[in-house]
This record gives C-alpha cells, structure tokens and sequence, in this order.
C-alpha cells in the first residue's frame, strides 16, 4: 500500500494524525461560556479533568491488558515513577508556566507533561492502525480526534481556572498533543516492532494520569468544594469518558 486518500501513505499517515492533535484544541470552546472562576468552579473545573482523566486511563489500561498485562503493569509503574521524579526536579525549583508561578504553575506543567507523554502512545495506535488498512486507519482517526477534545477539557479545566487566557489553553492543549503525529509516521512503519512496544506506552500514560488525579487534582478539589459533588462529577464524568471510548 502506497497511497491512500490520493496521496502517498506516509503523507496519509501523519495528517490524520495533525488532525486529532488539533481537534485538542476544541476542548478549550466551553469555557467560552464560563465567565465565573471562583475557587469553587476551579474545584468543579479539577473534578472534571480529574474524571475525564480517569476514564482516560482505565481505557489504556484495558487495551494494554488486551496486548500483554505484565507489560501494561510495568508501563503503569513506570508512568508513577515518572510523575514522582518529575514532582521531585520540579519542587527544587521556582517554576514559571503560563505566566504564572508556584504551586499552581507546578501543577499544570505536570498536566501538560502526562497529556504529552500520553499523546506518544496515541501517535503510535495511529500509526499502528494503518497497517490493518484504510478502513480501520480512517476509524481509529476519527474515534481518536473525537477522543482528543475532552483531553482539551481536562487541560483547560486546570489551567482556565487559574487565569491563563483561551487562547492560551486551546495552544497548549495542541501542543500536548503535537507527539500524535510525530510518532505516527514511525510506528506505521515500524508497525510489528512498535506493537510489541504498545503495551508500555499505554499502561506508562494511565499510571501517570491516576496518579496525577489521585495526589494533585482531587486534593485540591476537595477542598474548596463540597465531597459529595467533587465525587458525583468524578463518577459521572468517568464513566461517561468511558463510554465514550467503549462506542467509538
């Protein structure tokens, strides 16, 4: 197979997969119509991203047992490390991001970075799906680009909230996904090598998305909001994201 949609396969291979890192930026359209940012709607905000978030990874880590489980396993605590030592460098240090510094700046540098390291293994099931044909190249496409946009929300919700501009947040939430097609175009044509591989990269994504959520967003979130709403919006938001991916 040398071409595809008219144009030469590699071509194919890495616009589709610019299509689903910008389709990130969609998430950051409603909070278009979100004009109050009190401590309590960034707590709602962190719930939400939290949700989203896990619903994310409990997706990776049931296609990475799909692949192989001892590796998923091992990607997930890896990804904890990860997250870990990257806390550690970054406490030593005053950071700015966004404009801003401290421990919120820490924060959403350390969104940004799992949603990134998490994007290489969606550039990869990109790849991966080309060689299984056009048909299943064009769904996994589209399936992640509609995937892509709450990923934007999530983004967003922590980072809206803490006075960065839309704009802003709609250009990091592309960013964060710039390594879809970057890695795209390698793992097509690695494709054997790369799925080998693939369970790593899923299970690395989902163990630092938990562990985000369970030590950064929802601590804050529970305390400048009521328990009982933070977790009905944890509940409901990831088990929609779920969903989500289940029917696409």
């Amino acid at each position: 197979m040398t071409e595809m949609l008219g144009l030469p396969i590699i071509w194919t291979v890495f616009l589709c997969a610019l299509i689903t890192a910008l389709a990130t930026g969609l998430g950051a359209i409603p909070f278009l119509f979100i004009k109050s940012l009190s401590p309590r709607v960034a707590a709602l905000a962190n719930a939400i991203a939290a949700g989203l978030m896990l619903g994310a990874s409990l997706g990776l880590l049931a296609e990475g047992v799909r692949h192989d489980p001892g590796r998923t396993f091992i990607g997930a605590a890896a990804g904890i490390a990860f997250i870990l030592v990257t806390q550690r460098l970054i406490g030593k240090h005053e950071v700015e991001f966004a404009s801003l510094t401290g421990a919120g700046a820490r924060r959403m540098l350390l969104v940004v970075v799992v949603m990134t390291v998490h994007s290489f293994a969606e550039g990869i099931a990109v790849g991966v799906s080309f060689g299984g044909g056009q048909a299943l190249a064009i769904a996994i496409t589209v399936a992640l680009a509609i995937h892509n946009i709450p990923e934007g929300i999530a983004i967003t919700a922590v980072m809206r909230p803490r006075g960065v501009p839309l704009l802003a947040c709609a250009l990091w939430s592309v960013f964060s996904s710039l390594p879809q097609p970057l890695m795209a175009v390698p793992a097509f044509l690695l494709v054997e090598r790369v799925r080998t591989a693939l369970p790593y990269g899923l299970g690395f994504a989902a163990g630092a998305m938990v562990y985000m959520v369970l030590i950064e967003l929802l601590p804050e979130a529970y305390d400048q909001a009521e328990g009982r709403t933070i977790a009905m919006l944890v509940g409901l938001t990831t088990v929609a994201m779920l969903l989500f991916q289940q029917y696409l």
